[in-house]
């Protein structure tokens, strides 16, 4: 791995199979990094990095400014959100199979009493994940039907750097699993906004068109989204 300093910016410089330069700014501190084709010399790599300076920074003060969760323990009267609303967790340890009930103002998992904090976890993301995979296809057969495209396969995964995106090529899109978290016109935002880059990939003025065309409010739901709490990670790359 190379490195370019530019400033008090060290950007980590990683080549690979690809055709495209990608530039990535990293949670929780902003590190940067840019991934480039095996055949990219890195003065043209540095003039590109300098080209997105402004980009790195602004990006990086938004990160840093963000709030973030505390780690959670999965133990009781801890704080979890669904769908933009806070509920505490109850524990119930039993001898019977794990299940997961949402009610009025709380979250219950029954899990054995020999589960982990580990196993916790992945019960609780398999709920989100399997409540947000319900959630998706209304919004995704909205949006067709403004748009005139097509979504041939949709799938959630936790990604660190997006909230979601897009593959033309493919007529796939890929949601973030932390937007179950989220109020539901944060998710809506997002899917929209994949399924308008199968009509624009860049986000040039004809995105932001088809965005107010088909989402009026888009910026307020995004406002609202980038100022939500993000989940604790110990982030790396």
């Amino acid at each position: 791995m190379q490195q370019i300093i530019l400033g008090n910016i060290c950007i980590d410089v990683v080549y690979k199979e690809i055709k495209n330069v990608h530039l990535s700014v990293y949670p929780p501190s902003g590190k940067v990094r840019i991934s480039a084709p095996l055949r990219m010399d890195i003065d043209t790599i540095k003039i590109f990095a300098i080209s997105k300076l402004g980009w790195i920074k602004k990006h990086q003060i938004r990160l840093l400014e963000q709030k973030r969760e505390t780690p959670r323990e999965y133990i009781n009267r801890e704080s979890h959100y669904y769908l933009g609303k806070r509920y505490l967790l109850k524990v119930f340890e039993n001898d019977a199979s794990h299940k997961i009930i949402l009610k009025h103002s709380t979250i219950e998992l029954y899990v054995r009493r020999t589960t982990s904090q580990e196993r916790m976890k992945i019960k609780l993301d398999s709920w989100y994940r399997q409540r947000l995979k319900e959630i998706i296809p209304d919004y995704i057969e909205k949006f067709e039907k403004l748009m005139d495209v097509k979504v041939e396969e949709f799938a959630v995964k936790r990604m660190k750097t997006k909230w979601g995106s897009c593959s033309r090529e493919a007529g796939r899109i890929w949601l973030n699993l932390e937007l179950i978290k989220k109020p539901l016109f944060c998710i809506e935002y997002i899917i929209a906004h994949e399924m308008v880059h199968l009509l624009e990939r860049k986000h040039n003025e004809i995105f932001i068109a088809y965005m107010d065309k088909y989402l009026p409010k888009w910026r307020f739901y995004k406002e609202e989204l980038n100022r939500s709490p993000l989940r604790y990670e110990n982030w790396s790359y």
